[in-house]
């Protein structure tokens, strides 16, 4: 294959934003365990687990497409997203957009046909519009709480597998959707801090943009204050799973969470005393915490110790 080949091979890799999706793929394959608990089920649903995650995949690659097109004039102004290809010419405005298309159409047929949930196929459908109409052209360049709307696109993918399972389950079995519910909360909250972290790096670029990102248009103190806030709503809503999962996510929750809070508030406090401070250790903690997070509940669900709920005696319906 020749080298220009290959170079446009890899722009049309670069469009999908690869790093940012192994991020959202990982919040669907413990939702999918989860919504069947054990070995077994987990042998069982492998093909699902598959299918699913290649579904996705096609779903996030056509949202993130679709913002490089909608952002062109905008990544032209930012240092942070000069080197993307329709800014470098690598790609055709045209072109990414057919591109989208044909992702997130192969996308929806994929999930709704091969994987048997149209439900799935909906959500990725859902997300596309919500984050391209709602987050990318309109709240992102209207409010400083922007991202902390537009990331119920990013909580999709919990609820992409957790359908995907339950669309496939035997009849009579308990759909739990609360659970699902748990984990979109989670992302919804962990979102902001981990936004505005990278932000508060690259302030002065979003303020060239005209971005009204919250570290461009309020006092650090502040925004590190709604930082520490997200944070401890994040791990407070993690502890909400605890009756469904056993003592393995438990330990998971509880320790990297304690790591978390410990990093916000100590990037809080520098901001206060007048230190110079690092975000991105936040930023890059916050990826290394959702991982540990769900991995974690990936382990307790293939594993399948009985649920902390059910050892207290609560309902089986629910856990």
């Amino acid at each position: 294959m020749e080298e220009n080949s290959l170079d446009t091979i890899k722009a049309y890799i670069a469009l999908t934003k690869p790093r940012i999706i192994e991020l959202l793929l990982v919040a669907a394959i413990p939702a999918m365990l989860q919504a069947q608990r054990g070995v077994e089920a987990a042998a069982d649903n492998i093909w699902l687990i598959i299918s699913t995650i290649f579904g996705g995949w096609m779903g996030a690659a056509a949202a993130h497409t679709f913002n490089n097109v909608v952002e062109y004039e905008l990544d032209q102004k930012m240092q942070r997203t000069r080197a993307r290809p329709l800014v470098r010419g690598k790609i055709s405005r045209k072109n990414a957009a057919i591109f989208a298309f044909i992702m997130l159409a192969l996308s929806v047929f994929w999930l709704g046909v091969v994987a048997n949930s149209w439900l799935a196929a909906f959500f990725v459908l859902l997300t596309n519009f919500f984050y391209v109409f709602v987050y990318t052209k309109w709240l992102k360049m209207k409010n400083e709480q922007g991202i902390v709307w537009g990331g119920l696109a990013g909580c999709m993918p919990a609820l992409v597998g957790w359908a995907v399972i339950r669309d496939n389950a035997m009849d009579g079995q308990p759909d739990r959707w609360w659970q699902a519910v748990v984990l979109f909360l989670i992302i919804f909250f962990w979102t902001p801090p981990h936004t505005w972290a990278l932000a508060m790096k690259y302030k002065e670029d979003y303020r060239r943009a005209g971005v009204p990102m919250l570290p461009v248009v309020a006092k650090e103190s502040e925004v590190t204050r709604q930082i520490v806030w997200y944070t401890i709503a994040t791990v407070v809503v993690t502890l909400l799973l605890l009756p469904a999962a056993s003592w393995i996510y438990l330990i998971a929750a509880i320790a990297s969470g304690i790591g978390f809070l410990w990093m916000a508030i100590r990037l809080h406090d520098g901001v206060k005393k007048g230190a110079k401070v690092k975000p991105m250790r936040l930023f890059i903690y916050s990826n290394n915490y959702l991982s540990v997070l769900f991995i974690g509940l990936t382990i307790d669900a293939i594993v399948g110790w009985e649920p902390i709920g059910r050892m207290l005696g609560w309902s089986t319906v629910l856990f």
